[in-house]
C-alpha cells in the first residue's frame, strides 16, 4: 500500500524514548495526517485538507488557551492546557480523513487507521499526559474536522466516516 510509506519513513525519524507505547502515539499524531495528506494531494483535493487541518489544529489551540487554568484542562500531572489532547485530534483528523475518502473499497484499512487512532489517545492515558476526557474531546474534534469536506475545489461539502460495508 503506497500510504504505508510515510509510517515507515515517520517511525525511523523519531527518537527512541523509554516507553514505545508513547512513542507509537507521537508517532501516529504526524503519520496519520501525513498519509492523508499524500492521499489528499494524489486526489487533487489538497486545498480543502489543508483548511480543515488548519482549522482543527486551531480550534485544539485554541480551547487550550481558553481552559487553562480550570479543572477540566488539568493533566494529571497538574500542569496545564490539557484540555483536549492534540495528539489525539490530529490522529483522529488523519484517521477520518483516510477511512472516509482514501479507503473507498477498504473497510478493513479504514478500520486500522480508526484503531491507530484509539490508541493514540490510549497512549497519551497510558503516559499521564491526558485525562480520559481530553482524549474524547480530542477524538471528536479530530474526527469531525477529518470526516468533514468543505467542497473547496470539488462540487459541494460531505461528510464521511468511511467504513462501508
Amino acid at each position: 500500500m503506497k500510504l504505508a510509506l510515510p509510517f515507515c519513513l515517520l517511525s525511523l525519524a523519531l527518537p527512541a524514548a523509554a516507553d514505545p507505547f508513547e512513542d507509537f502515539g507521537t508517532a501516529m499524531k504526524y503519520g496519520l495526517p501525513l498519509a492523508a495528506a499524500v492521499c489528499a494531494v494524489d486526489q487533487d483535493r489538497a486545498e480543502d485538507f489543508a483548511i480543515r487541518g488548519v482549522l482543527q489544529a486551531a480550534i485544539v489551540l485554541g480551547m487550550k488557551h481558553y481552559f487553562d487554568g480550570q479543572p477540566i484542562s488539568r493533566r494529571p500531572s497538574g500542569e496545564g492546557e490539557g484540555f483536549p489532547s492534540g495528539h489525539t485530534a490530529a490522529a483522529f483528523f488523519g484517521a477520518s480523513d483516510l477511512a472516509g475518502k482514501c479507503f473507498d473499497d477498504q473497510p478493513e484499512a479504514g478500520a486500522l487507521a480508526y484503531g491507530a487512532a484509539g490508541l493514540t489517545g490510549w497512549s497519551r492515558v497510558h503516559a499521564g499526559e491526558h485525562t480520559s476526557q481530553q482524549v474524547w474531546a480530542g477524538a471528536l474534534i479530530g474526527f469531525s474536522l477529518g470526516a468533514a469536506d468543505f467542497g473547496i475545489g470539488t462540487d459541494g461539502a460531505s461528510f464521511s466516516v468511511g467504513l462501508k460495508f
